[in-house]
């Protein structure tokens, strides 16, 4: 706990690979208690003076995972390397087994995911897939920022783009979103113009979350659209 009252995030990041250690540290500069796991000493070496915790451990191993606190992080990640898949699977069962909340583990064809999500994990992800799409999709729509699917099967997704320009200057209403392209408008990031006691020039953003039909899009806005992930494919072509 911090002294706010505040509960602070515990993780398990479980192999420290590139992927892992990348997503270790960026767990901890974000505030998150983070116990960084691998089997290798290097590793752990590496990263120890910068989580809350990093241990040489086993993760196949049940006991050696409760010693450590893993049974009592808020989410576990399990982001072993290709070559180690089968004890991913093992660690996934194990973290399941005693009682992680959420288990999210790393796969690298849609096959391993079938095998992960059957033996319980709550997630699973393809970080080279998923890093390969988003550059497919800034070298093709610039315009797009980020496109998160928002369900296991891929039906749905939630994008992050620059507002088009066909849409400035218009409302909601007059774009029609739902109606010709079958999503939504859930969020616009608008860039306000303001000085500060200097006389120098800033933008500051403003959020707003419940966008309604006589809203104006702007130039330099961000939208997020959700819908099903072919409706909003098709509309990144338009």
């Amino acid at each position: 706990m911090k002294g706010n009252g505040v509960s602070v995030m515990k993780a398990a990041v479980i192999g420290l690979g590139r992927f892992g250690k990348s997503l270790a540290l960026s767990l901890a500069e974000r505030g998150v208690e983070v116990i960084a796991v691998d089997k290798d000493k290097n590793r752990v070496e590496d990263i120890k003076d910068k989580v809350a915790l990093a241990v040489i451990l086993n993760s196949e191993d049940e006991e050696s995972l409760r010693s450590q606190g893993i049974d009592k992080v808020d989410v576990a990640i399990v982001s072993m390397g290709e070559s180690d898949f089968r004890s991913s699977i093992l660690t996934t069962v194990l973290l399941k087994r005693i009682g992680v909340k959420t288990v999210i583990s790393r796969a690298f064809e849609y096959v391993d995911r079938e095998i992960l999500k059957s033996i319980g994990a709550d997630k699973v992800v393809f970080p080279e897939v998923e890093m390969g799409q988003k550059l497919a999709r800034s070298l093709v729509a610039p315009g797009i920022i980020d496109c998160i699917n928002l369900d296991e099967h891929e039906d749905f997704s939630i994008l992050e783009l620059q507002a088009p320009k066909r849409f400035c200057g218009k409302t909601i209403g007059e774009l029609q979103i739902a109606t010709k392209y079958g999503v939504n408008i859930v969020l616009i990031k608008h860039k306000i113009g303001s000085t500060d006691k200097n006389g120098n020039n800033k933008l500051k953003e403003k959020v707003n979350y419940v966008p309604r039909a006589e809203d104006i899009i702007s130039e330099g806005d961000i939208l997020w659209i959700v819908g099903r992930t072919e409706d909003v494919q098709n509309l990144t072509k338009i």
